[in-house]
């Protein structure tokens, strides 16, 4: 029987890259895929050079994204899947509604982010996307068997960077899929190229996730308060919180469920 590891705290997807984080209860994962509608549409730069007849990976910074426009963690981004429609909202307030399969209502909402980055960004921009296509950060890794894998994160090393910065850190900084529990801190980091189970999905972690300045901006305040790298270096000699894994068998993953190995 295999070793439960850990147990699975909470599952968030992101619809729109860059943007907010959605919470679930469950999720059903698929062989070679990452978790469904997780970004799915992206924020693209005037000078971005994206076919959604051929797409293909491109760095985050050909988007709008945390690392550089801090801003976009003031605001509040709900996608429902049955209607498609994306609302966004500051201070709890609705600015907008918009169904993203309408191309009228996709330019409203590109506008809108026009307006609200104003000159720090490349203009004009255009809400992208294309079918069966996930705009990770990651690109296809050597050992993977896909370009779109589900990211894990352990609140235990969570604990351990905060132990050592001597300050709360929010998990949502790192903008995972899956946070767990229960398991020893770091743990994860030996799991390279080894399968686990969470539910009754299997996974084979394929990489660590290096991090980069986005986890220096406030969740909740959009300021850049905490040098989240700088500290991962300082304190364990690396910069890496999580890891990728690649769905090889599919099944339902709910909060609650054993993360075993």
């Amino acid at each position: 029987m295999p070793d439960v590891t850990g147990t699975i705290a909470e599952i968030y997807r992101y619809p729109v890259k860059g943007l907010s984080a959605e919470e679930l209860d469950r999720v059903v994962l698929t062989p070679g895929e990452c978790l469904p509608h997780d970004r799915r549409f992206a924020i693209a730069l005037g000078s971005t050079a994206f076919d959604p007849e051929h797409p293909e990976w491109l760095p985050k910074t050909h988007f709008i994204m945390l690392m550089r426009d801090e801003k976009l963690a003031r605001l509040q981004t709900r996608f429902d899947v049955e209607s498609g429609v994306l609302s966004i909202a500051e201070g709890g307030q609705v600015l907008l509604r918009a169904p993203m399969s309408d191309p009228e209502e996709r330019r409203l909402v590109a506008e809108f982010f026009t307006n609200f980055l104003g000159d720090a960004v490349n203009r004009p921009l255009r809400v992208v996307s294309a079918p069966g296509h996930a705009f990770a950060d990651a690109r296809r890794r050597p050992n993977a068997t896909t370009d779109k894998y589900v990211s894990l994160i352990n609140r235990a090393s969570i604990a351990a960077l905060e132990a050592a910065m001597g300050i709360p850190v929010d998990p949502i900084r790192f903008r995972a899929n899956i946070y767990f529990g229960g398991a020893s801190a770091w743990c994860e980091q030996d799991w390279i190229d080894s399968g686990i189970s969470l539910g009754a999905a299997r996974l084979r972690v394929i990489s660590p996730i290096t991090r980069c300045a986005a986890t220096q901006v406030n969740p909740v305040t959009a300021e850049r308060d905490l040098d989240i790298v700088a500290a991962l270096g300082r304190a364990f000699g690396h910069t890496n919180m999580g890891v990728y894994a690649e769905v090889v068998a599919g099944g339902e993953v709910a909060v609650g469920d054993p993360l075993c190995r």
